[in-house]
């Protein structure tokens, strides 16, 4: 119980039998709950979780972090508690920051509260600079499509209000980080980021989401196109129409000044029959923009109605 709201912490854990004991250990006494979602671990991760104390829910396969964190979520809610923190159970989080994490929560400064490993200079952890600059440059991304500034959203250390959770909709298997940023800043739920020191380098094993930057990097960017296809999909579309219609421009000009020097269109009628495609195609794509955007306004009601419904149960 902290400040008279219960805490439930939700570790997803995957082949972490050397760190996962040490983590639990090492939970404030403050949390009420402590949840390992073992997504399909092949050694001794959800036994170790249970010595400790932990509850364990076993997925019996891999299925992704994302699909750990939404089994997490729905145990919490379950469970009626009033905040939830998720973290990694690999040993990078410090779990004595959970506090630092719960209390803008308890106190009602933020619905969503997020470890930040990069806001302050001083605390940037030790990684190798690939990961640093993909990092900040999500971050930069994330902050561009939504219109706020944001430094790390890509950290796996957070704490939610009940009724963020209530109103979060995740579909993403692989992973979850960027889409609740996204879903949060379009749902206007309040954001706080709050720097914390975080183990760049991972003590044992590797990193299930980040191992492969290529796959990671693919991964992600199709979670954020398909979050701003169902929230901000005029923005999105208007973009693409935006490229094609440009795109048309290139062989429409060519076209254009060969004839004012020749008097002809020949040889080069294709340049126009491609600027015409290329406009169509740009018209089209904002048309669809258009009518998703209709579709989106109705997505955002029936969340909140399904939220109300979430509330009653």
């Amino acid at each position: 119980m902290y400040k008279d709201r219960t805490v439930a912490v939700v570790i997803p854990a995957l082949n972490e039998e050397r760190a996962i004991g040490e983590v639990i250990d090492s939970i404030p006494p403050f949390v009420d709950s402590v949840i390992v979602v073992d997504d399909g671990s092949s050694d001794d991760t959800a036994a170790v979780a249970r010595e400790r104390g932990a509850e364990v829910i076993s997925h019996g396969r891999n299925k992704g972090v994302g699909a750990a964190f939404e089994t997490g979520r729905r145990r919490v809610l379950a469970l009626r508690s009033d905040i939830m923190v998720n973290m990694d159970g690999d040993g990078q989080f410090d779990p004595s920051d959970i506090v630092k994490l719960v209390g803008p929560v308890a106190d009602g400064e933020a619905d969503f509260v997020t470890a930040s490993r990069f806001k302050d200079p001083d605390l940037y952890p030790d990684m190798s600079r690939t990961k640093f600059l993909g990092n900040r440059m999500m971050s930069r991304l994330i902050s561009r499509l939504t219109g706020r500034r944001f430094h790390d959203v890509s950290c796996g250390f957070r704490a939610y209000s009940r009724d963020a959770l209530l109103r979060l909709n995740l579909f993403g298997d692989f992973t979850y980080t960027q889409e609740a940023f996204l879903e949060f800043a379009f749902k206007d739920v309040m954001i706080l980021e709050v720097p914390v020191e975080v183990r760049g380098r991972r003590e044992h094993g590797r990193s299930r989401v980040a191992s492969n930057l290529f796959r990671y990097a693919w991964q992600t960017m199709k979670i954020i196109v398909r979050t701003m296809r169902d929230y901000r999909p005029l923005r999105l579309f208007a973009g693409v129409s935006a490229v094609l219609f440009a795109a048309g421009l290139i062989p429409a000009v060519f076209l254009a000044v060969h004839y004012g020097r020749t008097g002809t269109f020949t040889p080069h009628k294709w340049a126009g029959f491609l600027a015409g495609f290329l406009f169509i195609l740009s018209a089209m794509s904002f048309l669809l923009g258009f009518i998703l955007d209709m579709f989106a306004r109705m997505r955002v009601n029936q969340e909140e109605i399904l939220a109300i419904l979430r509330k009653r149960e």
